[in-house]
């Protein structure tokens, strides 16, 4: 058998033992996806009428649903790779990833396991989140085809950058507690970008935290496919936020991985 061969056999294997696990213990992946769902609730009928101010031109809710919900479906992707820190984070401390490094499989299909596996996680946790956003009022009538296909592309990069750095926070955390801490970040940053007010709105000496991070890029990118607003150079910018934290992540993680535990 080819080493090709034996990488797609065995990164299979993989897979679905990881799927298997995400559906023998469902609880938490829902924790993960009721947070962007309740944030997205919350901010629509609790806060919307308020921040809808912020859009200016005599914006209301309806606005804001349109405002948000990109930023919403990256938050949601940030969400739910905190799973995968903790699922290798206990795979790392069960001795599970040390019985595997013994086994004649290929040395590279644990991990890439747990990013398919974690990509298709995220994939249909998007795709239940914009279900609920088309629920309650988001329309994307002016997007082409094309668009619609490009801001789904975006969101399966993003999806893959950040779970190559879950997986590298996960493989160097002690325990799954530290895994779910250590990725934090990925979910508390969109609620500092312009996810659910424009950046321009904020304290002068806030504006730089919003812009200077990947998730604005991705969401305003994300926004300017879906419902026609000026992307700018943003497009770019977020390409090469996803690219570089997908390489560096990916380089993290093996290099990790491959060491010799001591």
């Amino acid at each position: 058998m080819s080493n090709l061969s034996l990488a797609v056999r065995d990164s299979s294997t993989m897979l679905r033992r990881n799927l298997l696990h995400a559906r023998r213990y469902p609880s938490l992946t829902l924790n993960l996806l009721l947070t962007p769902i309740m944030l997205l609730l919350l901010f629509v009928y609790i806060f919307g009428e308020a921040f809808s101010a912020g859009l200016g031109g005599g914006a209301d809710r309806s606005d804001y649903i349109a405002y948000v919900i990109p930023g919403v479906l990256i938050m949601t992707i940030g969400s739910t790779v905190v799973g995968t820190a903790v699922s290798v984070a206990n795979d790392m401390t069960e001795g599970i990833i040390a019985r595997f490094r013994t086994m004649a499989i290929h040395r590279g299909s644990v991990l890439f396991g747990h990013v398919v596996g974690s990509l298709l996680q995220a994939i249909g946790s998007v795709v239940l989140v914009g279900a609920v956003g088309v629920a309650i009022g988001f329309r994307s009538t002016d997007a082409t085809a094309l668009e619609w296909l490009a801001a789904f592309g975006l969101l399966v990069l993003f999806a893959l950058a950040l779970t190559w750095i879950a997986v590298g926070m996960g493989l160097v955390s002690p325990n799954a507690e530290a895994a779910a801490n250590s990725a934090q970040p990925l979910v508390l940053l969109p609620l500092i970008s312009s996810a659910f007010v424009p950046a321009e709105s904020m304290p002068g000496w806030f504006q730089p935290i919003a812009e200077y991070q990947p998730f604005t890029p991705v969401i305003e990118t994300l926004r300017g496919l879906l419902l026609g607003t000026e992307i700018g150079h943003n497009g770019w910018i977020a390409i090469a936020w996803c690219l570089g934290l997908a390489v560096l992540g990916h380089r993290w993680s093996t290099s990790k991985f491959n060491q010799d535990p001591k």
